[in-house]
């Protein structure tokens, strides 16, 4: 029902389905906040019969005799004690009074001008149930009324939450579409940004869970030793020195644990944490027969031990080049005479001496990072000589190994594990 005792019930109902109506309605309560200039009402005076309240005042207030800026002021206190149905009345004896004059023509371009506006026309529809109330607290009409041009609200009305939130949507379309101003260009910019940012994630993830496949190529384990062979003499001791494998062509020396004694995988890549293992059951340096040490040739940078890179570039190894075994303080030196790739359930290669007396081989995964096969580098003991060897002794462990080890658990795997663990 409306609230404004000026409007009929049925007209304000009929008009409310009309949004340019609505905008006109809201136009003239906004000028309600506003009063008329006084010279204006002193011209209206003299030409409107027969007089109203408001104008037999004015009327009155210019035969006083007054300044025309005392007249101002009385017309103004004047009007703000008038009740807001009393205001409207002054607004449509003027409006009335100078419909033929270019204050009505001004009022109609101004109402062109607003109805153009979406903004406005947007709220105003929204706006088109909701009660308003003046600050004296009497309800002027159906709608919400815009505050006057001097900064009075005829009414408070809050948008309803439907037109907030379709404003919010409004802006936020207008800020992602740059105000539907974006061209092939952005798109294209922004498809680059994602692909690129994409991209940047995947090799990231790549490289965190695999990277032992993506730098072992680039891995030269040690600068300590120079690619000069070694000089032989006829004094082979070198009690001072640690077990240990030099290979001075690929910059290798690296410590020996002849400690090993299961063919457990997990005690083998335990032990390989400290360096290069010797196989247990194959015979020592001094002795005839095979044998067998194993390094990784590639391990996960995440994992401990600071010998996952020992045998990356066996694969440069090639026939006559030396590699030495440090043991017991004598260094015994070997030519290489034979390579080969088996996979790693070949585990006859350990014990293999290929028709020689003294052997050693050298045992990593192939290729590097991977642990598909397993690259074998035999080589034969030419210092000492071999006529001081003695027989090999007694296996220590029962069994024989299932497969060559390899190469520690990757990032991923241990992830997995992980996973399948939390699951059990």
């Amino acid at each position: 029902m409306s609230s404004n005792p000026l409007i009929p019930q049925q007209e304000t109902d009929e008009q409310s389905a009309n949004p340019a109506v609505e905008l006109v309605r809201a136009k003239v309560a906004r000028a309600l906040t506003e009063e008329p200039d006084a010279t204006e009402e002193l011209a209206e005076v003299q030409t409107i019969r027969p007089l109203s309240k408001h104008q037999q005042f004015m009327r009155e207030l210019s035969q006083s005799g007054k300044s025309l800026a005392e007249i101002q002021t009385e017309w103004h206190h004047y009007y703000t004690t008038l009740t807001d149905i009393e205001k409207l009345e002054v607004w449509q004896e003027f409006y009335s009074a100078n419909q033929h004059t270019p204050y009505q023509k001004l009022f109609q371009k101004q109402q062109a001008i607003s109805s153009r506006k979406q903004e406005d026309s947007e709220k105003t529809i929204q706006a088109i149930s909701a009660p308003v109330t003046t600050a004296n607290g009497v309800t002027v009409g159906g709608s919400s009324i815009p505050s006057g041009r001097k900064g009075r609200r005829i009414g408070s009305a809050t948008p309803t939450e439907t037109g907030t939130t379709r404003q919010l949507k409004h802006k936020i379309a207008n800020r992602v579409s740059a105000g539907g101003k974006l061209t092939l260009k952005h798109h294209l910019q922004s498809l680059l940004f994602g692909l690129g940012t994409g991209t940047i994630v995947i090799v990231i993830f790549l490289f965190t869970f695999f990277n032992e496949y993506v730098i072992a190529p680039f891995i030269q384990p040690s600068r300590d030793v120079s690619s000069t062979p070694i000089i032989l003499t006829s004094s082979t001791d070198s009690s001072d020195a640690p077990p240990n494998v030099t290979i001075p062509k690929i910059n290798v020396q690296i410590p020996i644990d002849f400690s090993v004694s299961s063919y457990d995988e997990n005690v083998i890549e335990n032990d390989l944490n400290s360096g290069v293992i010797h196989y247990p059951n194959t015979v020592m340096p001094g002795q005839n027969g095979n044998a067998a040490y194993f390094g990784h040739s590639s391990g996960n940078i995440f994992n401990n031990g600071k010998y996952k890179f020992a045998f990356t570039l066996l694969h440069d190894l090639t026939t006559g080049d030396l590699f030495y075994i440090t043991y017991n303080g004598t260094t015994y030196a070997y030519s290489v005479f034979a390579r080969e790739v088996v996979p790693p359930s070949d585990v006859s290669v350990i014990n293999e001496t290929q028709g020689k007396q003294a052997t050693a081989e050298l045992i990593t995964c192939d290729p590097p990072g991977i642990s598909t096969n397993r690259l074998v580098v035999w080589g034969q003991q030419i210092s000492p000589a071999v006529s001081s060897n003695t027989a090999g002794a007694t296996p220590t462990v029962t069994g024989t190994p299932t497969q060559i080890a390899g190469n520690g658990p990757t990032l991923w795997s241990q992830f997995v594990n992980w996973i399948e663990f939390w699951k059990n």
